[in-house]
């Protein structure tokens, strides 16, 4: 008899997100952006401590980047970013106008790595896009020091780090600019759905602008219940705004988020931890766990062993994915020319292990179990 799958990653909504849009069609009415997105924003603005007008919510974690960049850079800047990364990053950068400049990881945290990035700065090098990989910041004191240092912005690729903190505050609380994700596996879900926090006035009128296909205060209208009908453009813009439906489903996921969603997700990475730290093949990412709230679980296998690892996995009804393959060896950007070598080993050892709120402990430990067997050569 075959076992239960194990997922690797899951939605996990219910019953109150289903009442909240059954709310917004039958009671509202209205799906596009409006108030509920309004409050949407507020709710975020408020577990994050910072004012309303700080947050403005899209309808992904893609079209946040792409906002934040094309509001900061001009045609052919170039962004120092992680190579190992998903292809959203760079795609974003690129979809500005700009020029994604990819970089090494640091291997301990897979977040990048500075002096590999100060080595590939030029005169066209504008700003530095740090992906808080595996929900985890790294050393963000010393990307904002290296970016003061070169006359750089940042630009926060948060999309797997909603909820963490860094030196006891929230991620996107303080900084320059902080895009997340709500897509429907991430920490929290608006089915699809995203966010730029950020207090720079300039880049929040641009962005909230740009979501409504650049018609100018359209924002003030739709929040208002009215649309604009005498108005002007004068940037480009797309339809990049949030609907009510999706802000409804945020809203409770959000409520959820503190006693729920992250105490589970740190309590199996946890697990995890205490399972495979001290086993010889395998190698943990350096976390704070509490303070970073994992989206996913990545271990990199060493020796060579990671295809048979996978595969035993694979045989015991077990998801496994890859995060990432880096972005410098996809045909757009570079097919592997140049080569990042510590980035292409990683690469190699890389797997990510089931990680989901829905997840049992006893399903850790069968994960880990087929994972042990495999690299001493045995059978789970």
């Amino acid at each position: 008899m075959r076992k239960t799958m194990i997922r690797l990653s899951k939605s996990v909504v219910g019953e109150l997100e289903a009442e909240a849009v059954k709310s917004v069609i039958m009671d509202d009415g209205y799906l596009g952006m409006g108030k509920e997105v309004q409050r949407f924003e507020a709710d975020v603005a408020a577990f994050l401590g910072v004012p309303p007008r700080n947050v403005v919510c899209v309808s992904t974690g893609t079209a946040a980047l792409h906002l934040a960049t094309e509001a900061l850079l001009s045609s052919e800047d170039e962004v120092l970013v992680q190579s190992l990364t998903y292809v959203a990053s760079f795609q974003a950068i690129s979809a500005a106008g700009a020029i994604p400049v990819p970089c090494e990881v640091k291997p301990e945290t897979l977040t990048i790595d500075l002096d590999d990035a100060e080595r590939r700065l030029t005169e066209r090098t504008r700003a530095i896009m740090p992906v808080h990989y595996a929900s985890n910041p790294g050393n963000l004191d010393a990307v904002y020091a290296f970016a003061r240092r070169h006359d750089l912005r940042v630009i926060e690729d948060a999309a797997h780090a909603f909820g963490c903190t860094y030196q006891g505050k929230r991620v996107g609380s303080a900084g320059d600019v902080c895009c997340f994700s709500f897509d429907g596996i991430k920490n929290i879900t608006s089915g699809e759905g995203g966010a730029i926090v950020t207090q720079d006035e300039t880049v929040l009128g641009r962005v909230k602008d740009a979501r409504l296909l650049g018609v100018e205060k359209d924002t003030d209208k739709r929040f208002a219940g009215e649309r604009s009908w005498d108005f002007d453009a004068s940037r480009r813009g797309y339809r990049y705004h949030m609907s009510n439906i999706m802000a409804a489903i945020g809203r409770v996921q959000l409520r959820r988020f503190a006693d729920e969603f992250a105490p589970k997700r740190v309590a199996l990475a946890r697990r995890y931890r205490e399972r495979l730290q001290c086993e010889r093949g395998i190698r943990l990412l350096d976390t704070e766990l509490g303070a970073v709230v994992p989206h996913i679980q990545p271990v990199c296998i060493l020796d060579g062993k990671r295809d048979a690892v996978r595969e035993a996995l694979a045989e015991q009804d077990v998801q496994t994915g890859v995060h990432f393959k880096p972005n410098h060896m996809l045909t757009l950007y570079g097919g592997g020319k140049p080569t990042l070598p510590r980035t292409e080993a990683i690469y190699r050892e890389l797997l990510s292990l089931p990680l989901h709120p829905e997840l049992e402990m006893a399903d850790v430990d069968r994960v880990c179990d087929v994972v042990i067997a495999a690299l001493h050569g045995g059978h789970s």
